[in-house]
Formats: C-alpha cells, sequence, structure tokens
C-alpha cells in the first residue's frame, strides 16, 4: 500500500505544483486542482476497494493519516472555488461574506469541540472506534452526509478530520482575503520611498522573505499588510494581494523555505571565500 501511496502523493503533488505556479486566477486554480485531487481520490478509493489492510494498525493509520492528507486538500480547492464564485463585489459586502464564512467554520470546529480536543491532543484510545470500518457512532450516523458515503472507503471520523484541516486552511485564506482589501487600500495611501529597486527573483520568493521578517518582527509589531506593502513598494512589485493564500501554498511545499535555504548557502558560500582570500 505504502508505494503506490507515495506513487499517488508524487504524481499529484507535481500537478499541483504547476498549477500553483502558473498565472491562472484563484477560481481557474482552485478548479484545476479540485480535478486534480478528485481524479487521485478515486484512484485511492479503488485502490482499497481490492486491498485487504494487514492488521488494524495499518488501516488505523489508512483512515487517520493516508485519505486525510489527500482529502482535507480536495476539500479545500473545492470550498475556495464555491467562496469565490459566490463573493458579492464591494469592499464592505466582501469584508461581511469573509466573516461569514470564517464564523461558520467556527461554529462547525466548537460543534465538534470533543473530537477536535481528541485529534488534537494526539490521543489515541478511541483510534479504534474513530478509524475502524464498520464501528457506528450513533451521534455521527444521524449526520446527513453519513448517508452518503462508501462504508468500505470511510470510517466515523476521516471525514472529520479532514475537515478539520481542510478548515485550517480556509481560515488562513479567509482571513488572507480580509488582509488583501486592506493591503489594497495601504497600497494606494502609501508614499514612494524615493529610490526603487527592482526584486529580481519570484513573488513567492519575496513573500518567503516577508514572512520571515514578520515571523522575527524585524520591524516590530507592524502589521504585515502595511509590511507587505511597504516592500513591494520598495522592491518595485506587485505581490498577490492575498498573502495568506500564498503561505499556504508555501507550506504544502516539498521544503517550505528554499529561498531562505538559498540565501543562507549563499551568504555562507561568501564568508568561506572572503576568508579563503584573506588568508592569502
Amino acid at each position: 500500500m505504502k508505494q503506490f501511496v507515495i506513487r499517488l502523493e508524487k504524481e499529484y503533488e507535481r500537478k499541483l505544483k504547476k498549477i500553483e505556479s502558473s498565472d491562472l486566477n484563484i477560481l481557474k486554480k482552485s478548479l484545476e486542482a479540485s480535478l486534480v485531487l478528485g481524479d487521485a481520490f478515486q484512484q485511492l478509493r479503488n485502490f482499497i476497494s481490492t486491498y485487504t489492510f494487514k492488521n488494524e494498525a495499518e488501516e488505523i493509520e489508512f483512515f487517520k493519516i493516508i485519505k486525510p492528507r489527500l482529502y482535507h486538500r480536495l476539500i479545500y480547492y473545492r470550498k475556495v472555488y464555491n467562496i469565490e464564485m459566490n463573493r458579492p463585489v464591494g469592499v464592505e459586502s466582501q469584508k461581511a461574506y469573509l466573516i461569514d464564512e470564517i464564523k461558520a467554520i467556527n461554529r462547525y470546529n466548537t460543534k465538534r469541540s470533543d473530537f477536535v480536543r481528541y485529534y488534537r491532543s494526539g490521543l489515541t484510545h478511541l483510534d479504534s472506534l474513530y478509524y475502524l470500518r464498520g464501528r457506528i457512532d450513533t451521534a455521527l450516523y444521524l449526520e446527513s452526509f453519513h448517508y452518503e458515503r462508501d462504508p468500505m472507503f470511510s470510517t466515523n471520523a476521516d471525514f472529520k478530520v479532514a475537515k478539520l484541516l481542510a478548515n485550517e486552511l480556509l481560515s488562513a485564506y479567509l482571513k488572507g482575503e480580509l488582509e488583501a482589501l486592506e493591503y489594497v487600500k495601504t497600497a494606494s495611501t502609501d508614499s514612494l520611498p524615493s529610490v526603487r529597486l527592482t526584486w529580481q527573483d519570484s513573488k513567492t520568493d519575496l513573500t518567503e522573505l516577508i514572512y520571515l521578517l514578520d515571523s522575527k518582527r524585524s520591524f516590530g509589531n507592524v502589521p504585515l499588510s502595511q509590511l507587505a506593502a511597504y516592500i513591494a513598494k520598495v522592491f518595485n512589485i506587485q505581490l498577490d494581494t492575498n498573502l495568506s493564500r500564498t503561505f499556504c501554498d508555501m507550506k504544502l511545499r516539498n521544503n517550505p523555505t528554499p529561498w531562505i535555504d538559498k540565501a543562507k548557502q549563499a551568504l555562507l558560500q561568501r564568508m568561506r571565500t572572503w576568508r579563503h582570500r584573506n588568508k592569502k
């Protein structure tokens, strides 16, 4: 099973990376990503339909970790597509709309707070109930989506795990969209610095640097949107207004900080060269 999962994940990760690095708008990106993940999800379902788990531990691992790892991203991209399709016009209307979506996520998590605490705390004593097939949980059975599930490809809680993980990404996305509305306002009112240099690396690389500076509080408690707007102007580049969405994409990469790693290596190489020259 693990070999099949590894091959499947490598394949859809490659396709997702291509989609995310493209110039498509968020609607097209989320749709394309949903199609890729939907196909991968079906391949995983077909594989499990003929696979016999070696033991309960392997079955629990699959429904607790492996399936939600794919499923939560499918849920996320589909939800982003629906959010953007129904997004109203006007700044204030958009703010209200995005805040309502965040509240809906909070209500979902609050309603399932017992499971959320169990999952996040790393407990395992109920795993056989939550992640083995054929174990009926009365409360879950009464939820409407339960009737639509494939009993051979579903357990009491694999959907909950996927939904919880998707909600974390969605919360960051929605908060980023709220930040973006403020970003546009800030970018339009800040005065330009007298000297403007042009950033030569990618926009994602610059976003990586911005989050590094913000995480270290290198400029104090300056809001992220204000910091990004200023740096974008100083370096003469137009950034994605939703920095949080870019940040989410960065977290999903195999190496989340490639620019920072390369920058560190370039600096170390410069220091080594300097030491070598000064020894002569």
